[in-house]
């Protein structure tokens, strides 16, 4: 991770003000002074962390894709248990994903893309592609205790398998219905179809 992301408090103060700005208004419509003004902070501190919105914004895609690949990193992986395990990492991955704050993020990236694709590049670096990482590193615990067999494709293709189903259909219907909001029940009916399909490919015929 590169070191925009906040390493004192008036730097996290500008970032989650920055956050705000950016996810309510889009990169183009954002200024640094209604930053500044929201983090409260001068001219002087803002620029001196963030010379240009380029950087305050990559700034703000690293802060917030730590905070959702923080949560699913977390999760405890015990042997034994690897179907509550991915049950577990589903519903903590589609919630963070389906969030206000990840969808907005995930517009604005989309509608810069063209013009600053390396922000779209840090944005896949910082979020699904570290996202894989952590997952591929909680199916490598289940698969030395011989839970999933996933050799045929490998750890890192499985996880990204296993997001793309959890993500597939849910974030679709989140961005093209904005007004609407999914419901537990839909988050668990999606977890499960994934998990009991991730599985009967490459968990063992019991877990399966």
């Amino acid at each position: 991770m590169s070191q925009t992301i906040a390493t004192d408090d008036k730097s996290l103060c500008v970032l989650k003000a920055a956050s705000q700005v950016f996810l309510e208004h889009g990169f183009n419509a954002a200024t640094t002074d209604m930053i500044q003004q929201a983090a409260g902070v001068s001219k002087a501190t803002l620029y001196s962390r963030y010379p240009k919105k380029e950087a305050l914004f990559a700034a703000v895609i690293e802060y917030q894709c730590s905070r959702f690949t923080r949560r699913v990193q977390q999760i405890e992986v015990t042997p034994g248990n690897i179907r509550k395990v991915l049950l577990e990492i589903g519903r903590t991955y589609l919630s963070l994903l389906l969030s206000y704050e990840s969808l907005a993020l995930f517009r604005v990236v989309v509608a810069v893309a063209d013009k600053f694709p390396h922000l779209a590049r840090t944005f896949y670096t910082s979020g699904p592609g570290t996202m894989t990482k952590v997952l591929a590193a909680h199916l490598e615990k289940a698969a030395n205790a011989g839970e999933i067999d996933v050799q045929v494709i490998g750890l890192e293709a499985a996880a990204t398998l296993f997001t793309g189903m959890l993500r597939g259909e849910a974030q679709l219907i989140a961005l093209t219905h904005p007004e609407s909001q999914a419901s537990e029940a839909q988050i668990d009916q999606w977890v499960n179809q994934a998990v009991t399909t991730f599985l009967r490919a490459y968990g063992n015929a019991d877990i399966a």
